[in-house]
C-alpha cells in the first residue's frame, strides 16, 4: 500500500503538469455533476452523521470505552482540545476567519437580502457557523469513533479497511481492504495539499502586506519548503515532543490573538455580538441543516456548502485516525461530547469575535474589507486587511503569519505520521525517513499545483478531491451501520423485544401449592396462641417454619392433651 500510495499520487502530479486542461476538464465536468445533481445528496448525509453521532452518545452504547474496560484518557482535557483543535480547523479557521463573514456580507446567499446590511451580517454570521461549527466536526467525528473503537476495541490495523470488519470479515486483509486504504491515503494526500496550498497564499499575502514581498511562485516554493522541514523536524520528535507542543503553542497564540481583537476592538459590542451569534447559530442550524436552495437554485450551495463538506470528507480519515489515536481511553459519551463540543464552542467565539469586528468595520468604522477581499478577490489577503484596522498593526500581522505557519506545520506533522500508520498498519515508531517521505509528498503536490500550473492547477486540485471525496460519502452511511453491528456483536446483545412480558402475581397459598409445601405459617402461629400452654420459644420455633419445629409442636401438644376440646386432626397444618 506504501508504494501503491505513493507512486499514483507521483503520477497523479505528472500527468497534471503535463496535461494540465485535459485534467482540468475532466474533473471539471465530473465536480460539475456531482455539485449539481448530489448536493441534496451531501446535505442529507451531513446532517445524518450529526443525528446519529448524538443519538448513539445518549444510548447505553455511550458508556463503551475505546479501548480495554480499565483504560484511562492518556492526555488531558486541556492538551486533547488542542490537539483536536490544531489538527482539525485551526489552519481553516486562520484563513476564512474573516473572509467567509465578510463575503456573505456582500453577497447575501439569500436572494431577498440586502448586502452589507444588517440583516445579511446576521446571515453570513450564521452560514459561517453552519459551515465550521457541528457539521464539519462531525465529518471528522464519525470516522475517528470508528477508528477508534475497531482499532482499540478490536485490535485492529489503523486503517480505512478496519471499519469495513464487521462486513468484510478477513477481506479486510486482501485487495477489497487494500484497494479502499490506497483510495483513503490518496485522498488524504490531496486534501490536507489543498490545505497547504491555501495557506501558502495567505502567508505569501501577508508577507506582501507587511515586507513587499513579492506574490510569486518562487516564495511559495520557499515558503512550502520551509512549512515542510519544520514539519518534518516535527514528525522526527514524536507525537508528546513535537505534534504536542507545538499544538499547545498553537491555541495559546490563537487565543492571544483573539484577546488582542477583543480587548482593542469594540468590546462590547463584540461580547454583545458573541452572545447573539450564537443565538443566530441556534435558530439557523435547523433550517439550514436541510435547505437545499430548491426554489432560487442560484447554484450559490454547490459553490460554497456541498465543496466545503466534499473537501473535507477527503481528509477525514486523516483526522479520524488522528483524533482516534489521541482520545483512547474515552467513552463513546466522552469522545462525542468533547469532539462536537469543545471545538464548535471555540469555533463559535473564534467566528463571533472576527466575523462581528469585520462587520464593525464595514458598517461603523473605514470599510475596505469588502473591496479587497468580495471585489478585488484577494481572499488569502482578508486577515491582513482586518488586522491593519487596529493598533500594532505590524507586530501583530507578523505574528499572525507565525500562527498560520505552525497551524500549517501540525497539519502536515500529523497527516505524515497517520498517513504512515495507514499505510504500515500498525501505530509502532516506523523508520524516520518512511514518516518524513509523506510530509515531502505532500509539500510537492501542494507545490507542483501552486508553481507549475498556477491558481487554475489549484482549482484543479479542489475539482479532484471533489470527485474523490464522494466514495467516501458514501463510505460514511456504511460506517454507522458497522459500527453498531460491531458493538452489538462484541456485547453478545439480543435484539430488544418489542414489549416486556411480566408474570402473574400468585397468591402465597397459590404459591405454596404450586412448590409443594404448607400453608403460610401464620396459620401455625394461629394454633400455637390457641394452645394457651404453648411456651413463648415454641412460637419462636413455629415462626421460623421449620418442619422439625412443626412437629415438635405437634406432638407436644396433641400428647400432652392440650385443648382437650379439640378434636384429634383438628385445626392442624394443611
Amino acid at each position: 500500500m506504501f508504494f501503491s500510495s505513493a507512486v499514483i499520487a507521483l503520477v497523479f502530479v505528472v500527468v497534471t503538469i503535463l496535461f494540465t486542461d485535459t485534467v482540468d476538464a475532466v474533473f471539471s465536468d465530473g465536480s460539475n455533476w456531482i455539485m449539481t445533481n448530489l448536493g441534496w445528496f451531501y446535505i442529507l448525509g451531513v446532517t445524518t452523521f450529526l443525528l446519529f453521532l448524538v443519538g448513539i452518545a445518549f444510548t447505553h452504547y455511550g458508556r463503551v470505552r475505546l479501548g480495554g474496560a480499565d483504560e484511562r484518557p492518556e492526555h488531558s482535557n486541556i492538551a486533547w482540545f488542542s490537539m483536536l483543535f490544531a489538527a482539525g480547523i485551526g489552519t481553516i479557521l486562520m484563513f476564512w476567519g474573516v473572509a467567509e463573514p465578510i463575503s456573505h456580507f456582500a453577497n447575501p446567499p439569500l436572494q431577498d437580502v440586502e448586502p452589507r446590511s444588517v440583516d445579511a451580517a446576521e446571515e453570513a454570521m450564521g452560514f459561517a457557523l453552519y459551515h465550521f461549527g457541528l457539521h464539519t466536526w462531525t465529518i471528522f467525528a464519525l470516522p475517528g469513533l470508528c477508528f477508534g473503537y475497531f482499532i482499540y476495541k478490536r485490535h485492529l490495523p489503523p486503517r480505512v479497511s478496519s471499519i469495513f470488519a464487521p462486513l468484510l470479515g478477513g477481506r479486510i486483509y486482501g485487495p477489497i481492504g487494500k484497494t479502499i486504504d490506497v483510495i483513503a491515503i490518496i485522498g488524504t494526500v490531496f486534501g490536507v495539499a489543498t490545505s497547504v496550498g491555501l495557506g501558502t497564499l495567505q502567508i505569501n499575502a501577508g508577507l506582501a502586506q507587511l515586507f513587499d514581498i513579492e506574490e510569486s511562485g518562487l516564495i511559495q516554493i520557499g515558503l512550502i519548503a520551509i512549512v515542510t522541514v519544520m514539519a518534518g523536524t516535527s514528525v522526527a520528535l514524536g507525537l508528546d515532543k513535537g505534534i504536542k507542543r507545538l499544538s499547545n503553542l498553537n491555541i495559546g497564540m490563537a487565543v492571544a490573538l483573539m484577546a488582542f481583537v477583543l480587548v482593542t476592538g469594540p468590546s462590547l459590542f463584540l461580547l454583545k455580538g458573541m452572545i447573539e451569534s450564537a443565538g443566530i447559530y441556534a435558530e439557523a442550524l435547523p433550517g439550514l441543516a436541510f435547505w437545499n436552495d430548491t426554489f432560487a437554485d442560484s447554484g450559490w450551495q454547490n459553490t460554497w456548502t456541498v465543496f466545503y463538506w466534499a473537501w473535507t470528507i477527503t481528509w477525514s480519515p486523516f483526522v479520524g485516525i488522528f483524533i482516534a489515536r489521541i482520545s483512547r481511553g474515552r467513552t463513546i459519551r466522552e469522545f462525542v461530547g468533547g469532539v462536537l463540543g469543545l471545538p464548535v464552542l471555540f469555533s463559535v467565539i473564534w467566528f463571533s469575535i472576527f466575523g462581528m469586528a469585520a462587520f464593525d468595520i464595514e458598517l461603523n468604522g473605514d470599510g475596505g474589507l469588502v473591496e479587497r477581499v468580495v471585489d478585488n478577490g484577494d481572499i488569502p489577503g482578508a486577515l491582513f486587511e482586518f488586522l491593519s484596522n487596529f493598533p500594532l498593526a505590524g507586530t501583530v500581522s507578523a505574528i499572525a503569519i507565525v500562527l498560520v505557519v505552525i497551524f500549517f506545520v501540525t497539519s502536515v506533522d500529523s497527516t505524515s505520521m497517520v498517513l504512515d500508520m495507514m499505510a504500515s498498519g500498525h501505530e509502532e515508531k516506523a523508520p524516520l525517513h518512511q514518516r518524513l517521505f509523506w510530509a515531502v509528498l505532500m509539500g510537492i503536490v501542494a507545490a507542483t499545483m501552486l508553481v507549475a500550473t498556477g491558481k487554475d492547477g489549484l482549482d484543479a486540485l479542489q475539482q479532484v478531491i471533489t470527485v474523490v471525496g464522494l466514495p467516501f460519502f458514501v463510505m460514511g452511511f456504511i460506517m454507522m451501520y458497522s459500527l453498531v453491528r460491531g458493538i452489538r456483536e462484541d456485547l453478545g446483545e439480543r435484539p430488544e423485544p418489542v414489549t416486556r412480558q411480566w408474570p402473574r402475581v400468585q397468591s402465597p397459598e397459590e404459591l405454596a401449592a404450586a412448590e409443594g409445601l404448607p400453608a403460610p405459617e401464620v396459620v401455625v402461629v394461629t394454633r400455637a396462641i390457641r394452645a394457651g400452654n404453648a411456651d413463648k420459644d415454641r412460637i419462636g420455633d413455629m415462626r421460623t417454619g421449620s418442619t422439625e419445629a412443626r412437629e415438635r409442636h405437634a406432638d407436644t401438644g396433641n400428647a400432652s392433651g392440650e385443648n382437650p376440646g379439640e378434636k384429634p386432626g383438628e385445626n392442624q397444618p394443611t
